[in-house]
């Protein structure tokens, strides 16, 4: 999943040269894909879907993988918004088909605190598509190439997923009592503010790449850029989900929110490249993180199956998303910077930050849950 909803990112630079899109162009792309995922994670959510979890669940990154790799064989704007789209929709519902299996499992397992290891993958997948794509571009590939390979290394992936997912028969998720079926105070605050980190987080995530190579100052680092984002995000989740642990994750989260901000904000204002390589380790160090911080508070604070908080968690935040990358690529037009998008995400990482405060929780473990 890493892989498909993020690859976007590091290639988008090398589509932009060779067919000559526009920011506003690349945002669309993007934002179709973020759209695919937000209907993806409302149609997740519903109870009313047919069949098990664990078989939506391989089909979501089976089309995921076949979307990525056919991203290479497009040649038209209906094409990509298509297929982005597609992928889109695969990554919501292998969000959160993943999660409630594997949540659901650690959790009667009395073993959360492995949550890390799960949330994890996503900073794996991004470090193996930033090599994989900067090593195909030093040898001169192309743009199509680049996404060929990583739908076919997406396909591999599936492969040791099939074998390492259990197929064993699933029990039915425990149903909410009439008396708990309302959506709880915290619960309705963590979704707005994690629909505000969704658009906070993603105006830098996508053209993070593209930042870097228009900038003369700074344009020899973008071989590396993606590549520090990913390296940051592995060890990320075990970093956040230990200080939420320990003081609760509803600070954690907000913590979280407050690193990204200035991470978001040095992208645009720092011109040094080492600033900019930090900024990018501020992104790559809070974004997973901060998704799995939310959806572990989002399956504790929920009543019966978790499915719904976490299809509506998912949901907010693909609204988020979605509206980032359009606004930023009009923006951009407006006066061919990132500055002021950038800024208004950072704004919007601090008002997150505000929203899941609660003065009422006490910290450590109890908070925690």
């Amino acid at each position: 999943m890493g892989i498909g909803r993020f690859v976007y990112t590091p290639i988008l630079p090398f589509m932009e040269e060779s067919l000559g899109l526009t920011k506003a162009d690349a945002g669309v792309i993007a934002s179709a894909n973020f759209l695919g995922y937000l209907l993806g994670a409302l149609a997740a959510s519903t109870a009313a879907l047919p069949g098990g979890r664990r078989g939506w669940f391989l089909a979501a990154l089976a089309m995921s993988a076949v979307s990525t790799g056919a991203m290479g064989l497009g040649s038209s704007m209906a094409a990509f918004l298509g297929l982005r789209f597609l992928g889109g929709v695969a990554s919501a519902f292998v969000l959160v088909f993943a999660s409630a299996l594997v949540l659901d499992r650690l959790e009667a397992a009395r073993r959360s605190g492995l949550s890390a290891v799960h949330f994890a993958g996503v900073g794996c997948g991004i470090v193996v598509s930033a090599v994989l794509v900067s090593g195909l571009a030093a040898e001169g590939y192309g743009w199509r190439a680049l996404w060929l390979w990583n739908g076919a290394v997406s396909l591999l992936a599936l492969a040791a997923v099939v074998r390492l997912v259990p197929g064993a028969a699933e029990a039915e998720p425990p149903a909410a009592s009439s008396r708990n079926a309302g959506i709880d105070r915290r619960l309705l605050a963590l979704i707005v503010a994690y629909g505000l980190f969704g658009f906070g987080y993603v105006i830098t995530a996508t053209f993070i790449s593209t930042m870097v190579r228009t900038s003369p100052e700074i344009r020899s680092i973008e071989p590396v850029i993606w590549l520090v984002v990913g390296l940051a995000a592995v060890p990320s989740v075990a970093l956040w989900t230990w200080i939420g642990r320990r003081w609760g994750n509803h600070r954690g989260f907000a913590i979280a929110c407050l690193a990204e901000a200035v991470g978001v904000a040095m992208s645009v204002l720092a011109t040094d490249a080492l600033l900019v390589v930090v900024s990018a380790a501020l992104l790559g160090g809070t974004f997973v993180g901060i998704t799995a911080l939310g959806l572990i508070r989002a399956r504790r604070l929920s009543t019966g199956d978790p499915r719904r908080s976490l299809g509506f968690m998912t949901a907010a935040f693909g609204l988020g998303q979605m509206i980032g990358p359009t606004f930023a690529g009009l923006a951009y037009g407006l006066g061919d910077s990132f500055l002021v998008p950038s800024l208004v995400a950072a704004a919007a990482l601090l008002v997150a930050a505000g929203l899941v405060m609660d003065p009422g929780a006490r910290p450590g473990p109890q908070a925690a849950r």
